[in-house]
């Protein structure tokens, strides 16, 4: 099945498939006209809109084929799909894939270890990257899962300013864990202008 994508105009069409009919590829009785300036050129049959667009030297796109009529805007396809493609290899570059890394922790776990795990836990939330964080229950400690309920608030707690909990502890057969996201960062405010000192005013002619 094609990829299908949307390109916007100020005309509100919308461009509805990567693989667009051009030229004498257009076989409709009548299309919806748009000039290579936006104007709106009226309804006529597609060979005249072809002649248009070969008196402009460009091409004929339609860019709305579901609309009654369709309708073709007069363009230079070539650079349309070349401003298209850097457009889509830019928002690619600058995508950035969300991952969830895992803290393990047991319920006895000493407080050194804790510190190192809530070190690397909040390194990742600052990174923008969701934190899976888990306790193992072995043996007896099935008996006081409390213990790793309260180990695993007490760690979101210290997470608190960078993170929300967006799922709370939850017991899964011997492993009890939560899910951290990193809270949204508010824009850095603009540093203020420094003021600048007033003149001294003049002594009028005349004073010492």
């Amino acid at each position: 099945m094609p990829c299908i994508r949307a390109f916007h105009f100020p005309e509100v069409f919308t461009i509805a498939n990567a693989a667009h009919q051009i030229n004498e590829e257009i076989l409709d009785k009548e299309v919806r006209l748009i000039g290579d300036q936006g104007e709106q050129l009226g309804i006529m049959s597609a060979a005249q809109a072809m002649d248009i667009a070969a008196e402009r030297e460009l091409d004929l796109v339609k860019i709305a084929p579901g609309s009654n009529p369709p309708v073709c805007k007069i363009m230079d396809y070539g650079k349309f799909r070349f401003e298209q493609a850097k457009k889509e290899k830019e928002a690619k570059k600058n995508q950035r894939v969300i991952e969830i890394k895992e803290i393990r922790m047991s319920p006895g776990i000493d407080t050194n270890d804790f510190n190192t795990k809530l070190k690397n836990a909040q390194k990742f939330l600052s990174d923008g990257d969701r934190v899976k964080v888990s306790v193992r229950f072995r043996g007896r400690e099935m008996a006081h899962t409390e213990i790793g309920a309260d180990l695993l608030k007490d760690f979101a707690a210290q997470c608190a300013e960078i993170a929300n909990m967006d799922k709370a502890p939850k017991l899964e057969g011997r492993n009890m864990s939560m899910f951290l996201s990193p809270k949204p960062q508010a824009p850095a405010k603009k540093p203020a202008k420094p003021k600048q000192p007033k003149a001294p005013a003049e002594a009028p002619e005349g004073e010492a």
